[in-house]
């Protein structure tokens, strides 16, 4: 039996969406504490929950009893919780960590888990399994960065532990723990293109109001260019994929390391095709473009929210929308796609608003573009500005923080109509000079949509 089985919520084949899109990748969170907890002497397993069906890990959970490991985050609440009490029944201990059982540590705690880890969990982890041993799961006030009960039942927050500052001391993801070759046969099966998940930094020091840091909090913390490079080149040798996905928050925030990594990349004939994730107001200058192009950038994610400078100054972005504009045309300009993130319904938005974002659009001219609609996240500063307008679900654990409603916020429905407005306006706008007879139709109906927002009664403005 081993010390501890680490796992998670995620199933697949139980998400009709992905298995649409087929992009997955493994949570490197548990992958590396399973390297560090071995590297430390303990006996670490993961029980991938991705490809495998709840039966399965129900079978693995009745075959032995022990310490459960389960990652956490907000899509995963309902399912994590099944596997809790699941294991609860068969007499394992559970400790949960990662963001959302952070946020919710008393929540999780009062519906079966022992104990919560909050912040990084390698240190902790490694700590906790010797004093969950000796002491059990009540008399853990010595453990920091950890939630969890005393023996009279009284919740026990103890302080935060200090983060890792040398990332480079960490070893990296235990790959081997998992069926790694199978995400990149799926990503190769049905995109032509095997691709490996990797991540150079920890953290974002920006401090947008809607975003989370339960984990790592506004620290940002980089490894080296060379530890990243030998990773990089591991993944190639071993698993040779045809991609790789950078998932840092902000890939580009630290533009001297880029330009040290890249020449690293260029001295050992290191080049895999790439996409990643950064901010308009670190891409802003053409050396920082051209280094991402030589690299292998295909294509880069841009956060760019709203059109509306009023809305981006409301979520203290720290981000100008010319900067967006700029950014997004400079890396077409370099043979870079550019994939952007939208987020309708921030606090204060207007029919007008909406409108900026779509003229936005237009002029950034994506390859790509996602919205999504703004929801408060527990413990951000967005959360608690609405707090008092706050409409929960009835059933906490039959929901997660995406389903909050804020009291005099539009529609779902609205926002389909917003949704419609902007791609039909937008595909008018491409086809307008090859397709003027498709882009007219591609109008009218952009029209009916915009008509439908200035005579809904939910319209603000």
């Amino acid at each position: 039996m081993s010390d501890i089985l680490l796992t998670h919520g995620y199933f697949l084949f139980e998400d009709p969406k992905e298995q649409e899109i087929m992009k997955p990748y493994p949570t490197l969170g548990l992958l590396y504490i399973c390297a560090y907890l071995r590297r430390a002497g303990f006996d670490a397993e993961i029980f991938d929950t991705t490809f495998a069906q709840r039966s399965e890990l129900h079978a693995r959970l009745e075959s032995e009893k022990g310490i459960l490991g389960i990652y956490t985050n907000l899509m995963t609440r309902t399912s994590v919780l099944q596997i809790v009490a699941k294991a609860r029944a068969l007499g394992w201990k559970v400790v949960l960590g990662g963001p959302e059982s952070a946020n919710y540590p008393k929540e999780y705690l009062g519906r079966g888990a022992d104990v919560i880890v909050v912040g990084e969990g390698e240190e902790t982890l490694a700590e906790l399994l010797v004093a969950l041993a000796k002491k059990g799961p009540h008399r853990l006030h010595s453990v920091a960065g950890t939630v969890f009960r005393d023996e009279q039942g009284q919740l026990v927050r103890n302080p935060e532990r200090e983060q890792i500052r040398e990332l480079d001391s960490l070893p990296w993801p235990e790959r081997e723990a998992i069926d790694t070759r199978r995400y990149v046969d799926v990503w190769r099966e049905h995109h032509g293109m095997g691709s490996v998940n990797l991540i150079t930094a920890r953290g974002c020091p920006y401090r947008c109001r809607w975003c989370s840091h339960a984990v790592f909090g506004f620290t940002h913390r980089r490894r080296s260019f060379l530890d990243c490079a030998d990773e990089l080149e591991h993944i190639r040798d071993v698993y040779q994929p045809d991609q790789v996905w950078y998932s840092d928050d902000v890939f580009t925030i630290h533009h001297h390391w880029l330009f040290q990594y890249s020449t690293e990349l260029k001295r050992r004939g290191l080049k895999l095709p790439f996409e990643t994730i950064s901010r308009a107001d670190r891409m802003m200058k053409e050396e920082v473009l051209e280094t991402l192009a030589e690299m292998g950038c295909y294509r880069i994610w841009i956060g760019s929210e709203s059109g509306s400078q009023k809305i981006l100054d409301a979520m203290d972005r720290g981000v100008k929308v010319d900067q967006v504009r700029w950014a997004s045309r400079a890396a077409k300009r370099h043979g870079i796609q550019v994939g952007m993130f939208l987020m309708w319904g921030y606090p204060g938005e207007t029919v007008d608003d909406i409108q900026a974002t779509i003229e936005h659009v237009k002029k950034c001219d994506p390859d790509i573009y996602l919205t999504t609609v703004s929801y408060p996240i527990k413990n951000t500063a967005f959360y608690d500005e609405v707090s008092q307008q706050i409409e929960a679900p009835a059933d906490w654990s039959q929901s997660t923080d995406r389903d909050y409603r804020i009291r005099n916020q539009p529609s779902s429905g609205y926002y389909k109509h917003a949704d419609m407005w902007l791609r039909h306006e937008v595909e008018a706008f491409r086809l307008q000079t090859d397709s003027p007879v498709r882009a007219a139709k591609e109008r009218l109906l952009a029209a009916k949509a915009r008509r439908f927002l200035l005579a809904s009664p939910e319209a603000t403005a």
